[in-house]
């Protein structure tokens, strides 16, 4: 385990509000159509994900075979695009540089996570690879859902 993965993990289990349900703050961005179709679609991969991860699918050495893997592997491109169309978006709005670079980062992130899924050759590499994956997606719909920063005033990348 990485340090900050060790931090993260101790810092989660420390704060007693990890097993209220998330609450989802108001946040215009994250109601518009774009936005909430990314958070969507990422909350539906991240459930498939914690799926596999409670039924030890990482046990299962064909399983970047698997039509579920498969398909799921077509939904997180589809998600890395519609990513990275919210990263143009707002740099054509010229709005808030923080979100439109970590939209670019998930973008570009999403398909190696699921690439080192399906290239994992032992079933612990696999679950860490799982797990992994399962936090880009949280941070996916955490990094919208979060009231916006406050402009830094950079120009658009």
């Amino acid at each position: 385990m990485s340090c900050g993965l060790a931090v993260a993990a101790i810092l989660l289990m420390s704060d007693p509000a990890v097993t209220a349900p998330p609450v989802v703050p108001p946040n215009a961005l994250a109601q518009e159509p774009m936005y909430a179709d990314i958070i969507s679609r990422s909350q539906a991969l991240k459930a498939v994900v914690e799926g596999w991860i409670t039924s030890d699918a990482a046990q299962d050495s064909g399983f970047a075979g698997r039509p579920d893997f498969v398909a799921f592997r077509e939904a997180a491109t589809q998600l890395s695009e519609r990513d990275m169309a919210g990263h143009l978006d707002l740099r054509a709005r010229g709005t808030d540089g923080d979100l439109r670079c970590i939209l670019r980062g998930l973008s570009e992130d999403l398909p190696r996570r699921v690439e080192d899924v399906a290239a994992a050759t032992t079933p612990a590499t696999r679950g860490d690879a799982l797990a992994e994956l399962g936090y880009l997606l949280n941070d996916n719909i955490a990094v919208i859902v979060a009231p916006p920063a406050p402009q830094t005033g950079e120009p658009p990348h």
